[in-house]
Protein backbone atom coordinates (compact mmCIF):
# COMPACT_ATOMS: atom_id res chain seq x y z
CA UNK A 1 0.00 0.00 0.00
CA UNK A 2 1.43 3.80 -0.78
CA UNK A 3 1.71 5.75 1.81
CA UNK A 4 0.86 9.52 0.99
CA UNK A 5 1.08 12.16 3.02
CA UNK A 6 -0.96 15.31 2.82
CA UNK A 7 0.80 18.57 2.25
CA UNK A 8 -0.93 21.90 3.03
CA UNK A 9 -1.86 23.60 0.08
CA UNK A 10 0.99 25.84 -1.76
CA UNK A 11 1.63 28.89 -4.31
CA UNK A 12 1.69 27.66 -7.31
CA UNK A 13 5.39 27.55 -8.95
CA UNK A 14 5.32 30.20 -12.53
CA UNK A 15 5.90 27.85 -14.42
CA UNK A 16 4.80 28.73 -18.29
CA UNK A 17 3.66 25.25 -20.21
CA UNK A 18 4.98 23.41 -17.57
CA UNK A 19 4.38 19.71 -18.17
CA UNK A 20 2.61 16.93 -16.33
CA UNK A 21 2.88 13.09 -16.59
CA UNK A 22 0.46 9.82 -15.44
CA UNK A 23 1.73 6.19 -14.81
CA UNK A 24 -0.83 4.31 -13.56
CA UNK A 25 -0.64 0.44 -13.12
CA UNK A 26 2.80 0.27 -14.97
CA UNK A 27 4.46 -2.62 -15.50
CA UNK A 28 8.05 -3.44 -17.31
CA UNK A 29 9.73 -6.86 -17.43
CA UNK A 30 12.93 -8.06 -19.44
CA UNK A 31 12.24 -11.41 -19.96
CA UNK A 32 11.92 -12.59 -16.86
CA UNK A 33 13.15 -9.77 -14.76
CA UNK A 34 10.38 -7.50 -13.62
CA UNK A 35 11.49 -3.76 -13.45
CA UNK A 36 8.37 -2.28 -12.26
CA UNK A 37 5.09 -3.90 -11.46
CA UNK A 38 1.79 -2.18 -10.56
CA UNK A 39 3.46 1.38 -10.47
CA UNK A 40 0.80 4.92 -9.86
CA UNK A 41 2.58 8.56 -9.98
CA UNK A 42 1.59 11.62 -11.29
CA UNK A 43 3.54 14.42 -11.50
CA UNK A 44 1.53 17.82 -11.70
CA UNK A 45 2.30 21.04 -13.67
CA UNK A 46 5.37 23.24 -12.07
CA UNK A 47 6.12 20.46 -9.30
CA UNK A 48 9.52 19.43 -8.78
CA UNK A 49 8.96 15.13 -8.04
CA UNK A 50 12.13 12.81 -6.68
CA UNK A 51 12.03 9.56 -7.05
CA UNK A 52 14.45 7.67 -4.56
CA UNK A 53 15.22 3.57 -4.16
CA UNK A 54 17.18 0.84 -4.03
CA UNK A 55 19.54 0.44 -6.91
CA UNK A 56 17.57 -2.29 -9.85
CA UNK A 57 14.40 -0.90 -8.80
CA UNK A 58 13.25 0.49 -12.39
CA UNK A 59 13.97 4.04 -12.05
CA UNK A 60 15.61 4.64 -15.04
CA UNK A 61 13.12 2.34 -16.66
CA UNK A 62 10.48 4.70 -15.13
CA UNK A 63 12.12 7.56 -16.93
CA UNK A 64 12.42 6.06 -20.59
CA UNK A 65 8.78 5.19 -20.27
CA UNK A 66 7.67 8.68 -19.36
CA UNK A 67 10.10 9.91 -22.38
CA UNK A 68 8.68 7.37 -24.89
CA UNK A 69 11.67 5.64 -25.24
CA UNK A 70 10.09 2.63 -23.79
CA UNK A 71 6.34 1.20 -23.72
CA UNK A 72 4.92 -0.35 -20.52
CA UNK A 73 4.01 -4.08 -21.13
CA UNK A 74 0.62 -3.00 -18.93
CA UNK A 75 -1.10 -0.21 -17.80
CA UNK A 76 -0.87 3.19 -19.38
CA UNK A 77 1.99 6.35 -19.47
CA UNK A 78 0.57 9.55 -20.50
CA UNK A 79 3.02 12.38 -20.45
CA UNK A 80 3.19 16.03 -21.90
CA UNK A 81 6.40 16.06 -24.37
CA UNK A 82 9.47 15.07 -21.92
CA UNK A 83 13.38 15.44 -22.58
CA UNK A 84 15.80 12.94 -20.88
CA UNK A 85 19.36 14.06 -19.09
CA UNK A 86 21.64 10.80 -18.77
CA UNK A 87 23.98 10.69 -15.70
CA UNK A 88 26.78 10.76 -18.35
CA UNK A 89 27.24 14.39 -19.82
CA UNK A 90 27.80 12.65 -23.30
CA UNK A 91 29.12 15.95 -24.67
CA UNK A 92 30.93 15.34 -28.10
CA UNK A 93 34.72 15.39 -28.24
CA UNK A 94 35.08 17.84 -31.10
CA UNK A 95 32.52 20.00 -30.61
CA UNK A 96 32.79 23.30 -28.83
CA UNK A 97 30.85 24.17 -25.52
CA UNK A 98 28.38 26.25 -26.91
CA UNK A 99 27.73 23.84 -29.88
CA UNK A 100 27.22 20.88 -27.65
CA UNK A 101 24.84 23.07 -25.33
CA UNK A 102 22.94 23.72 -29.09
CA UNK A 103 23.06 20.23 -30.23
CA UNK A 104 19.21 19.71 -30.25
CA UNK A 105 18.06 22.60 -31.76
CA UNK A 106 20.54 22.11 -34.75
CA UNK A 107 18.81 18.63 -34.68
CA UNK A 108 15.84 19.68 -34.90
CA UNK A 109 16.88 21.59 -37.99
CA UNK A 110 17.99 25.78 -37.22
CA UNK A 111 20.97 26.32 -38.22
CA UNK A 112 24.63 26.75 -36.66
CA UNK A 113 24.18 30.60 -35.78
CA UNK A 114 20.46 30.25 -35.02
CA UNK A 115 21.42 27.60 -32.41
CA UNK A 116 24.29 29.27 -30.85
CA UNK A 117 22.17 32.94 -30.60
CA UNK A 118 19.95 30.52 -28.37
CA UNK A 119 22.04 28.82 -26.57
CA UNK A 120 24.59 32.13 -25.64
CA UNK A 121 22.21 33.85 -22.91
CA UNK A 122 22.01 30.91 -20.65
CA UNK A 123 26.33 30.66 -21.10
CA UNK A 124 26.16 33.78 -18.93
CA UNK A 125 23.00 33.38 -16.64
CA UNK A 126 24.61 29.80 -15.96
CA UNK A 127 28.19 30.53 -14.74
CA UNK A 128 29.89 29.49 -18.40
CA UNK A 129 30.61 32.52 -19.84
CA UNK A 130 33.48 32.64 -21.14
CA UNK A 131 33.95 29.11 -22.18
CA UNK A 132 31.52 28.98 -25.17
CA UNK A 133 34.35 28.13 -27.35
CA UNK A 134 36.21 25.40 -24.77
CA UNK A 135 36.12 21.74 -25.82
CA UNK A 136 34.87 19.60 -23.05
CA UNK A 137 38.18 17.91 -21.97
CA UNK A 138 39.28 21.74 -20.55
CA UNK A 139 36.09 21.27 -18.56
CA UNK A 140 35.84 20.60 -15.32
CA UNK A 141 32.97 17.87 -14.01
CA UNK A 142 30.32 20.20 -12.57
CA UNK A 143 30.90 22.26 -15.74
CA UNK A 144 30.46 19.87 -18.39
CA UNK A 145 27.53 18.79 -16.32
CA UNK A 146 26.10 22.52 -17.07
CA UNK A 147 26.17 22.35 -20.65
CA UNK A 148 24.72 18.74 -20.29
CA UNK A 149 21.84 20.95 -18.39
CA UNK A 150 21.62 23.60 -20.78
CA UNK A 151 21.10 20.63 -23.83
CA UNK A 152 18.40 19.47 -21.61
CA UNK A 153 16.87 23.30 -21.67
CA UNK A 154 17.15 24.31 -24.84
CA UNK A 155 14.61 22.07 -26.93
CA UNK A 156 11.88 24.02 -24.85
CA UNK A 157 10.11 20.84 -23.70
CA UNK A 158 7.92 21.47 -20.76
CA UNK A 159 8.84 18.17 -18.79
CA UNK A 160 12.50 17.75 -17.84
CA UNK A 161 13.73 13.93 -16.54
CA UNK A 162 17.09 13.86 -14.52
CA UNK A 163 18.47 10.65 -14.17
CA UNK A 164 21.00 10.94 -11.63
CA UNK A 165 22.64 14.04 -12.98
CA UNK A 166 25.28 14.16 -10.47
CA UNK A 167 26.03 10.79 -9.50
CA UNK A 168 29.57 10.87 -11.35
CA UNK A 169 31.07 13.67 -9.76
CA UNK A 170 32.65 13.77 -6.17
CA UNK A 171 30.40 15.11 -2.97
CA UNK A 172 31.93 18.26 -2.86
CA UNK A 173 31.05 19.02 -6.53
CA UNK A 174 28.29 17.21 -6.30
CA UNK A 175 27.12 19.79 -3.71
CA UNK A 176 27.83 22.57 -5.36
CA UNK A 177 25.62 21.44 -8.47
CA UNK A 178 22.59 20.94 -6.38
CA UNK A 179 22.50 24.24 -4.99
CA UNK A 180 23.45 25.53 -8.74
CA UNK A 181 20.10 22.93 -10.30
CA UNK A 182 17.72 24.67 -7.72
CA UNK A 183 18.89 28.15 -8.47
CA UNK A 184 18.94 27.42 -12.02
CA UNK A 185 15.32 26.27 -11.78
CA UNK A 186 14.39 29.01 -10.56
CA UNK A 187 15.60 31.25 -13.18
CA UNK A 188 14.05 28.40 -15.84
CA UNK A 189 11.25 26.42 -14.35
CA UNK A 190 10.18 23.04 -15.71
CA UNK A 191 8.51 20.71 -14.38
CA UNK A 192 10.83 17.86 -13.02
CA UNK A 193 11.15 14.49 -12.61
CA UNK A 194 14.89 13.46 -10.74
CA UNK A 195 16.10 9.83 -10.21
CA UNK A 196 18.54 10.04 -7.46
CA UNK A 197 19.74 7.18 -5.05
CA UNK A 198 20.67 10.60 -2.69
CA UNK A 199 18.44 10.66 -0.20
CA UNK A 200 19.73 14.29 0.84
CA UNK A 201 19.48 15.70 -2.91
CA UNK A 202 16.07 14.56 -3.43
CA UNK A 203 15.29 16.68 0.01
CA UNK A 204 17.09 20.09 -1.14
CA UNK A 205 15.54 19.96 -4.44
CA UNK A 206 12.36 18.56 -4.65
CA UNK A 207 8.45 19.30 -3.66
CA UNK A 208 7.67 15.12 -3.31
CA UNK A 209 9.41 12.43 -2.77
CA UNK A 210 7.72 8.97 -4.38
CA UNK A 211 10.02 6.00 -2.50
CA UNK A 212 9.91 2.39 -4.67
CA UNK A 213 10.00 -0.71 -3.55
CA UNK A 214 12.47 -3.32 -4.03
CA UNK A 215 12.74 -4.94 -7.63
CA UNK A 216 9.62 -4.89 -9.10
CA UNK A 217 9.39 -1.41 -8.18
CA UNK A 218 6.30 -0.10 -7.15
CA UNK A 219 5.56 3.53 -5.19
CA UNK A 220 5.60 3.04 -1.46
CA UNK A 221 5.50 6.10 -0.17
CA UNK A 222 5.02 10.12 -1.23
CA UNK A 223 6.48 12.56 0.78
CA UNK A 224 5.91 16.21 0.33
CA UNK A 225 8.58 18.31 1.31
CA UNK A 226 7.47 21.45 3.11
CA UNK A 227 10.63 23.08 3.38
CA UNK A 228 11.43 26.93 2.02
CA UNK A 229 13.77 27.18 -0.54
CA UNK A 230 16.94 28.16 -0.46
CA UNK A 231 16.82 24.84 1.82
CA UNK A 232 18.95 24.69 5.19
CA UNK A 233 20.81 20.98 5.31
CA UNK A 234 22.01 21.70 8.37
CA UNK A 235 18.30 22.33 10.10
CA UNK A 236 16.36 20.15 12.33
CA UNK A 237 13.55 19.92 10.10
CA UNK A 238 15.63 18.90 7.22
CA UNK A 239 17.50 15.99 8.97
CA UNK A 240 13.95 14.95 10.17
CA UNK A 241 12.61 14.76 6.71
CA UNK A 242 15.60 12.80 5.39
CA UNK A 243 14.80 10.65 8.41
CA UNK A 244 11.50 9.52 6.86
CA UNK A 245 12.62 8.88 3.18
CA UNK A 246 15.05 6.31 4.91
CA UNK A 247 12.28 5.11 7.13
CA UNK A 248 10.00 4.53 4.05
CA UNK A 249 13.09 2.86 2.07
CA UNK A 250 13.55 0.75 5.03
CA UNK A 251 16.80 1.85 6.27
Amino acid sequence: MTTKLEAPAQEPRNVVGGGTASLAGVSRAFGAVRALDGLDLDVGAGEIVAVVGPSGCGKTTLLELVCGLQAPDAGSVRADPAVLMPQRDNLLPWLRAIDNAALAVRLAGASRDEARARAHPLFAAFGLEGFERARPHELSGGMRQRVAFLRTLLPGRPLLLLDEPFGGLDSLTRSSMQRWLADALTQEPRTVLLVTHDVEEAAFLADRIAVLSPRPGRVVAEIPVQLPRPRDVTSPEFGELKRSVLEALGL
